[in-house]
């Protein structure tokens, strides 16, 4: 049939083959339970041959159902004519290619009519009234409302901060094109929107929705309104800071909502560099710097009065998707983003666009349109293969709900390969299909250099004797032999001869005896997936030589098989429903994943290429014999010249080929753990190159794993050139623990009319152990046909992945029955990907879901056995869904049994340090520290060194410990210090025991100088806070003022009398005064609070002049009080609202006194957490070291405080805080009644870290705004500054009492750090400085005696010895940690992302619970509270 010729429109009972895409279907159909019948072909009868109709091309209207399809593609080698390229085509193609980074965008602005939202930091439209009702989800709605933060809802805004900053789902409908903290204040870009049903808008609006949803009821769809949000030049919220300047970068993106009486599409529209910034800060951050990266999707809101949780769709997880929403796209045009979101019909949630989308079973040929170009150079063979958003290959390679894109071109109705036991194989030219390229992000490419990773090889060139002209490219077939397989096939092993390659696989001769009568018979099962399998320990898996019996051997079974003893031993079977080789068993009639790494050492052509540990990734549609490959990241060189090796992919067609009646695939024989070899050459050249692949085995969620190695040289194919294999049939020989194959196939490269022919040879054996006992019972034939109906390859140097994609059959080695099929022997069956077909009489069929899975068999879904209560999880494990599956997960200190299902607690490990089998010093200079099982490390004692084997005594008389008017003695592992007469002290710190000395201006002042009698009339001079003379003196009798020198010296001339202006001395004054106390405190809190304090925050008054105002109130609460002029409140004035304070001296008394502030809600007994939550601290009990999250209550509300840091004081049961709006340090009693009670409350800034050291009775904290680290008493007597240098950022502090450490934590952005000291400020030295970020949080862990620490920055929870060795990762994906503690065998700690409360086990690092409270907002310290003191005696807590 030529270009134009006619052809008849296949019947609707032929949609089902389209729905397939990648792969052809024979005709056939079938219903769940019923007879089936033919499906005609067009024309109305059986053909051989398999018709592929192209799928429409973006912008390309269908035709009208029962016009004639479109005619096939001539081959290559056939001239034809282009065909024009629609009007739609263009009009989509002109519309989307306007140059400019807002052409991308549809027209908006004051022009269009637009309304503008008001510039601010949070604001939203106000209802807008739509003119018709608005589906979104499956409600309709009349009205929506804009918001500042890049959001649409249909329901008015809550408080930014009780969204803004948290993930999907939201609480509220929500529409995010970028929810993030946008601020348009001050001129800072503009938001624009407006309804429009401009037929020019709608016509546009229906094109970018028609590219991203190619399918018949998208095509119907034709919006009657759009409602279009346009952010313009928007930037991010900053807060008010007097070092940085601010941000320069703008976003500009756009929403559109388009609808009509059932159904609303969404376009969220990115133009190139319209995205600068990816993510805002959220308020309230308290000098973190923390960036959420911005959220992309959509959420149904709460969906009743229960509050429950609607459905969400969310398109950003991190900075990088982020990113990538100008670069990408789901629609096939950078930047466009389209979904369906709403509809009158069913719509269970947000059906993103998928490009290429397949067919569904209610969709007509007839609406396929055809505008394709007969030249065969343009058909990107595998382009729709792989769906284009898949760019990470290290993330699940294919979503098992999505099928396939590739459309194919039909064939010549007498193009049929021959099915004898050694085919001939016809010209490539004349059986090859070629599949229809589906339009994709070739339209347009990403502008940034970044968006694609550079396919380049260093050192590699291009040989100069092969070009892309066919004069250059000298390639020809002499010297092929006719058929290799002739002269190297034998028939094996029934013949007797085998090809000398299986010589190096020898058989162990085993005499069998009969089996039990009773024995199960084989189950012959089909394709794959399921729920966990056992991992084994032994490599002999079936008992034969020592008789082995199934009692002891049972757990080497797959959990899907049953063991059968034997004469000789036993052997695992498949249940019903499931295949494999006994000791692996999958399911019937599902996809499966396959996982691996590819290494090479390659010659291409001349040049040398190596490459490890690429990534491989499979994808088996198992009911239908699919298998597609994809190897990422692969030097562009070696991947072009790999193209025409199809077998290393072919392997998996093998393993899961679909088998007809009497016939196994690969995975039936060999389970999971094999070894493949394959040698192939290749002519003319004879490049000669050896591939092994390993299957080890199958891993957590049954994905099997595969390693590939390819060694030696093959042939060199030029840049743009494309291979086509045709489809062949190759016969596989089958022996106990061994099948091979020996073949020849040819390939033909491509490049405009430039076609050559080439061809290889391959031998190729899988070696893999069987069970001996029940070899007798072994059925598989000992010649099976391979059947490869399409495959192809491609590469694709953009994101350097290469592709094969292969179906598969595995039957007769005589050739197929001329008769009639039934549709599931040749996968033309109507079964969903995760059913079973089950064949009846004739063409009938039935579908049935397969294990995990329910519905009809056409479409099914997964069963959750975890909500249904269908699993078998047993006590003390938690049972996880996964699709078609299952798994049982053990709770911390548990593992699982050999049933995989139930977990029995965890034995302790044998603990060196304390059976004496460790290595350490004696225990007088060396402490043993266990790190579970058999691991151990070994630290020398304070006042040792060494590397805890040996540890010698550190001479600290030698460092200087003691002060310089001290007598040092040096002792082993210790020194004392004595102050020298003279001085008092305690040998550290000494001071003279006269009276300290004085400056001479205030020796002058106080002690007039010998011979000068004392007189009323005397000056005393003025003197400075640092007791120098002040430039200016005055006498204080006469009124005479004069200038001084810095000895005191009056400088001639410049004395003045009484009532003249006073001389100018010293330096002048600057013209700006520094910040008072009062200013430094207000611009702390203002910065905590994200520059924009709520009504109810606390912020301090001053005065004109800085100082603080009399009268403070407490935002709009109206509660007042006095302060003194450091601002400390005045004890007895806080007043209630609307009675003033008595803060002058004329007022009165306060009529009424405060009330008291609440008291402490007693904990219960037992171990639990506290936690900081701005104006209140919370208690989380335990149970173990599980959260008890139901008993969570409030401990202590503390109005109009921000508790930051938190610890507790074990031996008198107290909980210690600092509150950085009050500037003090505080602490309660936990028995009932108690009261908070002020300890520090002058000589504070911004109060962060605090550690208390319950055996010296004092506490320390840092203060991040004075830049100090300061130590007193728990009365807060004895206060004293421990460090005032070398610190910038100081947050998190954590005390070894029992060894008498400190440790703190100091985020300074240019040199984060951590130090410790002694207790007493001694020692001071950096213990980590490199690979940290932003270390908020530390914990000293006294049952590891390790100091660990929660950074933000790095995102991980690390731990080290207190001498900064062995350091470790324990976790290494946190969110935005603030605080941490450590309890038992597990973390604890604060985490900004998520407002709650995260545990992390010590010893795995998962994030095994976490607790989230109801009221969301920033979790700050966390501490935890024992009923006992650690190194003390027993202590309860009531």
């Amino acid at each position: 049939m030529g270009v134009d010729g006619p052809a008849r429109p296949p019947d609707g009972a032929n949609q089902r083959q389209l729905r397939r895409g990648a792969i052809g279907r024979r005709a056939g159909s079938g219903t769940n339970g019923g007879a089936g019948r033919p499906r005609p072909r067009p024309g109305g009868q059986r053909s051989s041959a398999r018709t592929w109709w192209p799928r429409p091309r973006l912008g390309v209207e269908p035709p009208p159902a029962g016009s004639p399809p479109p005619a096939p593609l001539p081959p290559p080698s056939m001239p034809g004519r282009a065909l024009p390229v629609p009007a739609p085509l263009l009009l989509a193609l002109r519309c989307l290619l306007l140059g400019g980074a807002a052409a991308a965008l549809l027209p908006y602005g004051a022009s269009r009519g637009d309304r503008r939202l008001p510039d601010g930091d949070d604001e939203s439209s106000g209802a807008v009234r739509l003119r018709r009702p608005l589906p979104f989800y499956e409600k309709r709605f009349g009205q929506l409302f804009i918001g500042t933060n890049g959001i649409i809802s249909t329901q008015d805004f809550p408080r930014e901060t009780q969204y803004v900053d948290d993930d999907f789902p939201t609480d509220f409908p929500a529409i995010a094109p970028f929810l993030s903290d946008i601020d348009t204040s001050g001129g800072k870009g503009t938001i624009y929107y407006r309804e429009d049903d401009s037929p020019e808008v709608l016509g546009q609006v229906t094109h970018l929705i028609h590219a991203g949803f190619p399918s018949t009821a998208a095509a119907a769809f034709a919006p009657t309104h759009a409602f279009i949000t346009t952010w313009e030049n928007v930037a991010a919220y900053e807060e008010v800071s007097r070092s940085l300047e601010p941000s320069k970068k703008v976003n500009t993106f756009q929403a559109v909502l388009a609808y009509d009486d059932s159904d609303t599409y969404a376009l969220f529209l990115y133009p190139p560099d319209g995205l600068q910034f990816f993510g805002t800060r959220p308020k309230e951050s308290y000098n973190v710097q923390l960036e959420l990266p911005a959220r992309v999707g959509f959420s149904r809101g709460e969906t009743d009065y229960l509050k429950r949780e609607g459905p969400y769709y969310s398109v950003t997880s991190n900075e990088q998707s982020v990113k990538n929403l100008y670069q990408t796209s789901n629609s096939g045009i950078p930047g466009v983003w389209a979904f369906h979101i709403g509809s009158t019909s069913q719509l269970d949630n947000v059906m993103p666009a998928k490009v290429g989308e397949k067919p569904s079973e209610e969709r007509s040929l007839g609406t396929l349109a055809s505008t394709l170009s007969s030249s065969p150079t343009e058909q990107n063979v595998l382009d729709a293969d792989y769906p284009d958003e898949i760019i990470d290959y290290a993330e699940p390679f294919y979503d098992e709900n999505e099928d396939d894109d590739i459309v194919y071109l039909p064939m010549g109705p007498t193009q049929q390969v021959p099915s004898s036991p050694h085919p001939s194989y016809p010209d490539v030219k004349s059986v090859l299909p070629y599949p229809v390229m589906k339009e994709g992000p070739s339209l347009a490419s990403p502008s940034s250099e970044d968006d694609v990773e550079s396919s380049q090889e260093t050192g590699v060139r291009t040989p100069p004797s092969l070009e892309t002209s066919d004069s250059l490219l000298e390639l020809t077939t002499e010297g092929l032999p006719e058929n290799p397989e002739k002269d190297h096939i034998q028939p094996y092993p029934d013949s007797g001869a085998a090809p000398s390659e299986m010589d190096i696989y020898p058989e162990h001769e085993v005499i069998l005896q009969g089996y039990p009568e009773n024995a199960p018979p084989f189950n012959r099962g089909r394709q794959v997936v399921g729920v966990d399998e056992d991992q084994l320990t032994s490599t002999e898996v079936h008992g034969a030589v020592l008789k082995e019996t199934c009692e002891w051997n049972h757990s080497q079974c797959s959990q899907h098989a049953f063991c059968t003893d034997y004469a000789t031993g036993f052997c695992c079977h498949c249940l019903p429903k499931f295949y494999g080789n006994g000791r692996h068993c999958l399911p019937e009639g599902a996809v499966h994943r396959l996982n691996g790494k590819v290494s090479g050492n390659l010659l291409v052509g001349q040049t040398p290429v190596r490459f490890s540990a690429v990534d491989l990734h499979a994808y088996i549609v198992a009911n239908d014999g699919r298998a597609y490959t994809a190897i990422s990241h692969i030097p562009q060189l070696a991947a072009r010249a790999l193209m025409p090796l199809t077998p290393i992919g072919g392997l998996f067609g093998w393993l899961f080929a679909l088998e007809k009646p009497g016939y196994e695939n690969g995975f039936s024989i060999t389970g999971a753990k094999f070894t493949h070899n394959l040698k192939v050459t290749f002519y003319p050249g004879q490049e000669t190159v050896q591939i092994t692949q390993t299957a080890d085995d199958l891993g957590p969620e049954n994905h099997l794993s595969i390693k590939t190695h390819i060694q030696g040289q093959v042939p060199f194919i030029p840049e743009n050139f494309t291979v086509h294999i045709a489809p062949y049939k190759e016969l596989y020989h089958y022996s106990h623990s061994a099948v091979t194959s020996t073949a020849h196939r040819q390939y033909s490269l491509t490049l405009g009319r430039i076609n050559r022919t080439f061809a290889y040879q391959l031998h190729q054996n899988i070696t893999y152990q069987d069970c001996a006992p029940a070899r007798q019972r072994w059925a598989v034939p000992a010649v099976q046909q391979l059947s490869v109906d399409r495959v192809f390859a491609l590469y694709s140097d953009g994101e350097r992945v290469l592709r094969y994609a292969i179906a598969n059959q595995i039957g007769s080695s005589e050739g197929d029955d001329p008769g009639p099929v039934n549709p599931c022997y040749d996968g033309t069956h109507a079964c969903d990907t995760t059913a079973r077909c089950q064949p009846g009489a004739g063409l009938a069929y039935t579908c049935e879901c397969t294990a995990g899975y329910r519905g009809d068999g056409r479409d099914c879904v997964d069963v959750d056995e975890c909500a249904e209560s269908f699993h078998r999880c047993g006590h003390g494990s938690v049972c996880i869904n996964s699709p078609g599956s299952y798994r049982c997960e053990c709770l911390s200190g548990y593992q699982l049994v050999v049933d995989r299902h139930s977990c029995v607690p965890i034995p302790p490990p044998s603990n060196p340090c304390e059976d004496g089998r460790h290595t350490c010093a004696s225990t007088d200079r060396a402490r043993c520290v266990h790190h579970g099982g058999g691991s151990f490390s070994c630290v020398c004692l304070a006042g040792y060194t060494g590397n805890g084997h040996n540890c010698s005594d550190v001479d600290e008389c030698a460092e200087g410990r003691c002060h310089q008017a001290a007598t040092c003695s040096n002792t082993p592992g210790s020194f004392s210090c004595r102050c020298e007469p003279g001085y008092h002290g305690d040998g550290i710190q000494c001071t003279p025991e006269t009276t300290p000395r004085l400056t001479p201006c205030e020796q002058e002042r106080h002690y007039p100088q010998p011979g000068i009698v004392p007189h009323p009339g005397r000056h005393e001079p003025q003197c400075d806070e640092q007791g120098n003379y002040r430039p200016l003196q005055c006498h204080g009798g006469s009124g005479f003022c004069w200038c001084v020198d810095a000895a005191g010296r009056e400088i001639a001339g410049s004395r003045r009398p009484p009532g003249t202006a006073p001389p100018q001395c010293g330096t002048p004054e600057p013209t700006q005064r520094p910040q008072t106390m009062c200013e430094r405190w207000r611009q702390s809190l203002l910065e905590h609070y994200g520059g924009s304090p709520r009504e109810d925050q606390y912020v301090p008054h001053c005065d004109a002049l800085g100082n603080f105002h009399p009268l403070q109130c407490h935002g709009n609460s109206g509660h007042c009080w006095c302060v003194d002029e450091s601002g400390r409140e005045v004890q007895g004035t806080r007043s209630e609202p609307g009675v003033p304070p008595p803060c002058l001296p004329s007022l009165a008394p306060p009529t009424v006194r405060p009330s008291p502030r609440p008291d402490v809600t007693p904990p219960a007994t037992g171990t639990f957490l506290l936690y900081a939550q701005g104006q209140q601290i919370g208690y989380l009990p335990l149970n173990g070291t599980r959260l008890q999250k139901e008993a969570a209550k409030t401990l202590l509300s503390l109005h109009g405080s921000i508790v930051v840091g938190l610890d507790y004081d074990c031996r008198e049961e107290m909980v210690y805080w600092t509150d950085v709006a009050g500037r003090t340090v505080n602490r309660a009693s936990l028995e009932p009644g108690a009261e908070p009670e002020t300890i520090i409350n002058s000589g504070l800034m911004s109060p962060e870290g605090l550690a208390v050291d319950h055996f010296r009775r004092t506490m320390f904290w840092t203060d991040s705004g004075l830049d100090k680290i300061e130590r007193a008493r728990l009365d807060g007597s004895e206060r004293r500054v421990l460090f005032d240098a070398d610190l910038v950022n100081p947050r998190a502090i954590a005390v070894d009492a029992v060894r008498g450490n400190l440790y703190w934590t100091d985020w300074n952005r240019e040199a984060p750090k951590i130090e410790t000291s002694t207790v007493d400020g001694a020692n001071r030295r950096i213990l980590v400085n490199k690979d940290i970020g932003l270390p908020n949080g530390l914990t000293f862990d006294p049952f590891s005696k390790l100091i660990c620490w929660a950074d933000a920055g790095t995102k991980k929870l690390e731990c080290t010895l207190p001498d900064g060795t062995g350091r470790r990762v324990v976790q290494n994906n946190l969110n935005y940690p603030f605080s941490i503690v450590s309890y038992a065998n597990h973390f604890y700690h604060t985490d900004w992302r998520r407002d709650g409360v995260i545990a992390v086990n010590k010893d795995s690092g998962l994030l095994t619970d976490e607790y989230l409270p109801e009221q969301r907002s920033h979790l700050y310290g966390i501490t935890a509270v024992y009923p006992y003191c650690p190194g003390g005696k027993v202590h309860l807590v009531y």
